[in-house]
Formats: C-alpha cells, sequence, structure tokens
C-alpha cells in the first residue's frame, strides 16, 4: 500500500524581504500517512553579512551574535533538500516561507521547489473556518494544542505545533490509522482550492535503522525456537 510522505516546516528569517532578507532557522517534522515518525530536521544558518532586523528580533529572539558560528546555506541545502526530498513541503503560510526558501536555492543554482509540491495550511484553515482566526496560536486553541510553551517564534516548535494542528484539520488521528480514505490526499492551492492527487511515494527509500547485529540476533532467536515459529509463516 502506498504511503503519503509530509514534511511540516518552519522558518524564521531576518526580515520581511525575500529578496534582501535571509533565512536564519529552518525546523521540519515528517509525517508519514498524518502520522509523527519522530524524524525532523533542524538548523540555524548564518546569514552571510546579513543583520536581523529588531521588529524580526523581538518576534523570534535569534540574535546576529548567536548566528556568528552557524553554516550558512550553501552548507546545509543539500542536507535540507534531501530531508525533503519526494515529500510534501507544508507550511503555514507557505508562500512567504517558500519564498524565502527559493531564493536561497536560486542563489545556488537550484531549481525552485514546484507549486504543485507545496500545501498552504493557512489556505487550508481559511477554507475551514472561514471566520477565523487562523493563526497558529488560534488554530491550537481552537484544537485544544498546549502551546503554552510558546514564548517566542521558533521552526522547529512551530513546526511540532503545526504539525498537531494539521493532523487535527486532516481529519485527527484517525486518518494515520487509515480510517479515511488513502487512495488520495487533498492539496489545497494559494486560493485555497481543492485537489485531489494520488498519494506520493519517496524515490530513494530510507537507509534501513535495523542494525546488522540486531538482524543476526533475531535470526538466531528464530533458529532457537525451530520450525514451529510464527515467523516463518509470514516472513
Amino acid at each position: 500500500m502506498k504511503v503519503t510522505r509530509d514534511i511540516i516546516f518552519d522558518t524564521e528569517t531576518t526580515g520581511m524581504d525575500k529578496n534582501d532578507d535571509r533565512l536564519i532557522e529552518i525546523g521540519g517534522v515528517e509525517l508519514i500517512d498524518h502520522f509523527p515518525t519522530g524524524r525532523t530536521f533542524h538548523v540555524y544558518i548564518n546569514p552571510d553579512g546579513k543583520t536581523v532586523h529588531p521588529e524580526a528580533l523581538q518576534v523570534h529572539g535569534i540574535t546576529d551574535e548567536f548566528l556568528k558560528d552557524k553554516p550558512v546555506f550553501s552548507a546545509v541545502a543539500d542536507e535540507l533538500l534531501e530531508f525533503f526530498e519526494g515529500a510534501r513541503w507544508i507550511a503555514h503560510n507557505a508562500s512567504f516561507d517558500m519564498g524565502f526558501i527559493n531564493v536561497e536555492l536560486g542563489r545556488l543554482g537550484k531549481p525552485p521547489i514546484p507549486d504543485d509540491m507545496v500545501v498552504d495550511t493557512l489556505a487550508l484553515a481559511r477554507r475551514k473556518h472561514p471566520m477565523g482566526p487562523n493563526s497558529l496560536d488560534a488554530l491550537c486553541k481552537r484544537y485544544s494544542i498546549d502551546n503554552a510553551h510558546r514564548t517566542k517564534h521558533g521552526a522547529l516548535l512551530d513546526a511540532e505545533l503545526l504539525a498537531e494542528v494539521y493532523i487535527e484539520m486532516s481529519g485527527g488521528r484517525q486518518a494515520a490509522f487509515r480510517l479515511v480514505n488513502a487512495g488520495t490526499y487533498d492539496a489545497y492551492d494559494s486560493d485555497g482550492n481543492i485537489r485531489q492527487l494520488p498519494p506520493l511515494v519517496r524515490p530513494r527509500p530510507l537507509a534501513p535503522r535495523v542494525h546488522p547485529e540486531e538482524v543476526a540476533a533475531h535470526e538466531a532467536m528464530v533458529a532457537k525456537i525451530g520450525d514451529n515459529a510464527l515467523w516463518n509463516r509470514v516472513k
């Protein structure tokens, strides 16, 4: 059975102008079939000479001094793209985050992320709750998600909260157990229009997490049990 893979992500920047300001933090959370896997991506980024605007500093609290020893975007771009490979990019007000990411990729001569790989949860929320409000904090309150620890914006923290919100907006936890239609998924464009698309499949499988020693120990256990081991009937 095919699965859908999503990365719920958020960014922090030095300011609001994607062509002049720079990314300084990216955080992402992996979902498989609307269920968190525990895999995350998180990095702080040196803005390469660009200073943090005072208004942005008030939002996220990330200082120029803190960013001095962090890697520049070119040093983390491949790791970022590898983590997101084959997944949908899901963000709240995604045009802002994708604008910065695509400008940064363009500086490196890399192609932009296609629009059809991006889902905007703000558009989704406006469609489901047209009377609003639909900020991340408001949605956490609507879905009884605890965000009391969110005193400042932070990319990974916001991505984790948004993942919980997205799961609820997509049908709640039952979606992870396939109590909803698994044949297609709903994608929302920038105008909030819904499109049904087939599930995405990761082009390259992830590296196995089981160590050879664990495999050998399991095989030894099965051999010790003998021919009646249930494992022999299902493997």
